[in-house]
């Protein structure tokens, strides 16, 4: 089945289709691959921009600030995002990863963008390990679902009422979007600029939605529900359920994100990292697999394929360079060598 979004099958194509991408249990050891720790993101309250007194609104933008360059990751509450919203958004995801194969491999709600298959990948000593199955479908109906589903036998897709479902998704959408620019925005003017020039560069066809679905399996070092990697926009914003499995490097090991409920987490992406000239960190994350399932949702704030990325400051560290090309790049290293290696390739 061919991909209708290039940039989501571009994207995630390495974990799709390329088993070498995934490090043997032996080389994820050598750099840190186990565990050491649970941690607690920076944890950061929004009313503070709000607030009437200044020193509150500048305590809270270098308090992003400061994460985004020191961690990659950071939480965000009173984020403007109503429970009752992320309540419906949730249950409409259950809808989508409950339906019958049958039902989600011909449901045309997500412009026939239903895919499936095992990764093997997974588990590099075995054939075994979760089902991996997207839909694609961006906050102009082109969100991505990604289901690591075991293919439930029940419910429907949307087909309840398949109208809601979309009102849904796009009124969620576009809160993670309003929410993603103002952050954007904050980032770029610590940093001297106009709090719109991220904005200017995004494009909402560029941008999506990616549900996740990661159904119950051995926890096991060697088992990835999502393999380590960086996120390619300028940021992602994730709201994910309580039972965890997101990890993150810091300090050359990994560490385990520990779920708040009350709070939406945040990450840099590499196009901020080489705007920002290194000031801010895209930094690398994985998920690992549970003995309960996970469900998590992600908002990805990404330029059009022309923009040009440059740093926003010299002597930069990085030559310019549009999406489109980053994204090229991207696919040949994914084909040459089996995985992706980012940022380096543009490095002066």
């Amino acid at each position: 089945m061919m991909d209708s979004n290039p940039p989501l099958l571009h994207h995630y194509g390495a974990l799709l289709h390329h088993p070498s991408s995934l490090p043997s249990l032996e080389s994820n050891q050598r750099c840190g691959g186990l565990v050491m720790e649970e941690c607690q993101l920076p944890l950061i309250d929004l009313n503070g921009l709000k607030s009437h007194d200044v020193r509150e609104r500048i305590e809270c933008a270098m308090a992003i600030s400061k994460a985004s360059s020191e961690w990659g990751f950071f939480q965000v509450v009173n984020h403007g995002i109503s429970p009752e919203l992320l309540k419906n958004m949730r249950r409409e995801q259950m809808k989508l990863f409950q339906s019958p194969f049958e039902l989600k491999a011909s449901c045309r709600l997500l412009n026939d963008s239903y895919r499936w298959g095992i990764l093997k990948l997974l588990d590099p000593t075995s054939s075994r390990g979760p089902k991996l199955s997207t839909f694609l479908s961006p906050r102009s109906q082109k969100k991505l679902a990604m289901d690591r589903n075991q293919l439930p036998q029940s419910a429907s897709c949307c087909q309840d009422d398949p109208s809601r479902c979309m009102e849904v998704m796009e009124e969620f959408a576009a809160t993670m979007s309003k929410l993603a620019r103002m952050l954007a925005g904050v980032l770029a003017e610590n940093l001297g600029h106009r709090k719109e020039v991220i904005e200017d560069t995004c494009d909402e066809s560029a941008c999506f939605l990616r549900l996740n679905h990661y159904p119950a399996y051995p926890v096991s070092p060697e088992i990835h529900g999502l393999v380590p990697h960086t996120d390619s926009g300028f940021l992602t914003i994730l709201c994910q359920d309580q039972v965890g499995g997101l990890q993150l490097m810091k300090d050359f090991k990994w560490v385990a994100v520990k779920p708040n409920e009350e709070a939406l987490i945040v990450n840099i992406g590499d196009l901020f990292q080489a705007w920002s000239n290194d000031v801010y960190k895209s930094v690398e994350h994985r998920v690992m697999t549970n003995k309960m399932k996970r469900f998590s949702i992600a908002y990805f704030l990404c330029p059009s394929y022309d923009s040009l990325i440059g740093s926003c400051r010299e002597p930069s560290m990085y030559k310019k360079f549009t999406f489109g090309e980053y994204r090229k790049q991207i696919r040949e290293d994914v084909s040459k060598i089996g995985h992706k290696v980012g940022l380096s390739r543009f490095l002066l």
